[in-house]
This record gives structure tokens, sequence and C-alpha cells, in this order.
């Protein structure tokens, strides 16, 4: 499983944000982006999942495991978004969250599957209790495990650490990326903080363009 960018130029308002950008994301690896605010990092990050919209003009090509995911509505991209804002559903449990997630099924086997996330997350038993009353590292981790049970073909990383203090954030990028590594999972991460890029991760450094 790869995840591929070919020749992606970006641009908005007659600016060119990204050039010419060419990438490839092998299964379990993290590429991440870094640079300058407005270089085009999230930009390019929303149409890799398929939410870009005008006045946006891209062109270039993007696949996924060979599939070409242009003509693709974003729901049938198969590509996780994880933010640093979590974005659970204030509503629902932790359990519900995940259930959300979760493809069609026996209910008894979606629980299971959600529970067994929540052991893997060191979160036990934290399946009744509503997101307002977790820790920020706590509700990270049940954003990740929601995205994960979506059963990403690919996953991107919008500085999913920044609101997270340094002990958190460690833990987190320790079990963030173990996970997806374990699951073979491609990653784009984008981020401002180098210590949040893995040890074995490659890095583009996107610029402002004139």
């Amino acid at each position: 499983m790869a995840l591929e960018l070919e020749q992606v130029t970006i641009a908005v308002a007659g600016r060119t944000l990204i050039r010419d950008l060419n990438a490839r994301v092998g299964a379990g690896e993290v590429l991440a982006l870094m640079g300058p605010s407005g270089a085009g990092k999230s930009s390019l990050l929303a149409w890799v999942a398929g939410v870009l919209e005008a006045p946006f003009e891209v062109r270039g090509g993007l696949r996924l495991d060979g599939r070409d995911l242009l003509p693709q509505a974003t729901q049938q991209r198969r590509i996780g978004l994880l933010f640093q804002d979590d974005l659970l559903f204030p509503h629902l449990s932790v359990l519900g969250n995940l259930l959300f997630a979760l493809p069609a099924g026996p209910r008894a086997a979606r629980i299971d599957a959600a529970e067994k996330a929540l052991a893997e997350a060191d979160l036990a038993g934290f399946g009744p209790r509503m997101p307002a009353s977790l820790s920020g590292g706590q509700r990270s981790r049940v954003s990740l495990l929601r995205a994960l049970l979506a059963a990403p073909a690919a996953l991107l990383l919008d500085e999913p650490f920044s609101r997270l203090d340094i002990a958190l954030r460690e833990q987190m990028r320790q079990f963030c990326f173990s996970t997806l590594a374990e699951r073979r999972v491609p990653v784009l991460l984008v981020t401002h903080d180098p210590s949040d890029v893995p040890a074995t991760a490659r890095c583009i450094h996107l610029d402002i363009h004139a």
C-alpha cells in the first residue's frame, strides 16, 4: 500500500503555494511536511482528503495502491484525517464515538472491536465515559482510535499533538506512530515541531513562493 503524489501544484488567488511536488509514502511510512504558515501544508492534506474547494486550483496526480483517487468522492478514498482538535462527538460516549467509525456489522462484534482497541490504548473500561470527562491525552487517544477503527488505507495528521503538554505529546507520539507502523498505514504528517517527526520519517520542507 503506497500513497503517491505526482507533480502536484496548488495555487490560490494567483499565488502558487506548492509547485510540482512529487512524493511517495509506503506502507507504515511517515512523510512529514514542514514549513512556515502559508506554505500550503494543510491545503495539501485537504486536497488529498478530497475536501479542498474553490478558490484553490490544483493540478497533479494522486494514487493510493495504484488507484487513481481524483475521480473519487471523499468517502470513497478511504483516507483518514486527524486534526489538532480531537473533534469527538460530545453527546456520544467514548464507546459511541468508536462505534460511529466502525463499519456496519453485528453490534456485539463491533463493541468487542472497540473495547479491544481501548485496551490496546491503555483505556480499558473507558467506554461509558463522556468526552468532557477525559484528559487531553485521553481524548487524543480516543480520537486516534476512532480514525484507525475506520480502517483507513492512509492517514493524514495535521498538527495532531500541538494542544498537548510536553509529557502527553511524547506519550501520544509513541502510541500514534507505533500503532500506525504496526498496521502498515501510510502517513502524511504536517507539523511545525521537529520533535513530532519520528526518527525513521522522511521530511519535505515547503517554502512560501513569491
